[in-house]
């Protein structure tokens, strides 16, 4: 099915903060838009922990000038900011295309050609001017070993509850992989850390954190197995390779008993529509080439805009409170644009 609609001005791709914020800002600049999701909005925040709090602060992830407020004005929980969301939207009546995602798009001369599946089919719309707004967490970092699949593995913490007196094996030293440890132990899990370093990245994880899981670990709560790494995961074990200090396998292994795996190794960016319609992508964080003074990429009329300015990333840089400049410098560069016709 081909819209007969004029061509959109703008198409946004990704309704997480940015892309929200992109188009509220859009909206007020009185310039055609339409912005597509592929499920619902603010979704990588559907799937983390129940109660998870932000690091940054409230004021630091608000959006298009619209307070986030909390009533003990501490950090707020992935729940309370999808509330803060949908209030936005409400109060803005921002429309968004949600569970149509985006499959493909096309460089047709002066006008790009997106092609979507909605639930009644494929649409195709075009645009003048696209901005990929598709976040950095799409999919888990997978360690691509057997058994990774098996029913008791998860890369997705959910509710501590389930793991209450069964023996748990965490998988990663960084900040969830520490909260998810932390709060099973607290549900009664037997808890257990396994870590490919020899001691965690203190520079990098949260300070409260750190001392919480080296407390736990330090009285026995939880048991720390460093310069370790999964190869193998059967319905009853988990095969642990060591690891030397400075990460190279040493050729021996052991055999750990769990009753479930929790796989805390990172996620990874979809980056496969910049790599479709021809954006550079450097290094193997595949971080997408563009101007940072307006946020367009290589392909003429088509920018980026939030996380997804920084790839995969490994240690991260970019973040929802880092990336609120995007929104203007892309304004900017559109109402310029469309000015000169």
């Amino acid at each position: 099915m081909i819209q007969k609609d004029n061509q959109i001005q703008v198409a946004i791709v990704g309704a997480g903060p940015i892309g929200i914020e992109l188009a509220v800002a859009l909206q007020q600049a009185e310039i055609d838009y339409r912005i597509f999701e592929a499920h619902q909005i603010g979704y990588t925040f559907t799937w983390w922990p129940r109660e998870t709090t932000f690091f940054s602060s409230p004021e630091r992830i608000a959006i298009a000038g619209f307070p986030l407020q909390t009533t003990d004005q501490r950090h707020v929980t992935g729940e309370e900011y999808l509330a803060y969301l949908r209030e936005v939207i409400l109060q803005t009546d921002v429309q968004i295309q949600t569970y149509e995602p985006v499959q493909a798009i096309e460089k047709r001369n002066d006008h790009f050609i997106l092609h979507t599946l909605a639930k009644d089919g494929p649409k195709t719309y075009p645009a003048r001017f696209v901005i990929l707004a598709t976040g950095g967490m799409s999919a888990p970092r997978r360690l691509d070993i057997p058994g990774e699949d098996l029913p008791h593995v998860t890369h997705y913490f959910d509710d501590p509850h389930a793991y209450f007196q069964r023996r748990l094996l965490v998988v990663g030293g960084m900040n969830s992989a520490l909260e998810t440890a932390l709060r099973c132990w607290r549900a009664g899990a037997q808890v257990s850390l396994s870590y490919r370093r020899p001691d965690f990245r203190r520079d990098r994880v949260k300070p409260t954190l750190l001392m919480d899981i080296d407390n736990a670990i330090r009285e026995g709560h939880i048991q720390f197995l460093p310069c370790t790494q999964p190869v193998e995961i059967t319905p009853t074990d988990v095969c642990l390779a060591n690891l030397s200090r400075n990460g190279q396998l040493t050729g021996q292994t052991q055999l750990f008993r769990a009753d479930f795996v929790a796989l805390c190794t990172g996620y990874v960016a979809d980056m496969h529509l910049f790599e479709s319609i021809g954006v550079s992508l450097a290094g193997a964080e595949q971080v997408p080439h563009h101007d940072p003074t307006t946020m367009e990429t290589n392909i003429p009329g088509l920018f980026v805009a939030g996380t997804a300015a920084a790839g995969t990333q490994t240690r991260f840089r970019r973040f929802i409170e880092t990336s609120h400049v995007h929104v203007q410098r892309i304004l900017d560069t559109l109402e310029s644009r469309l000015e000169a016709g």
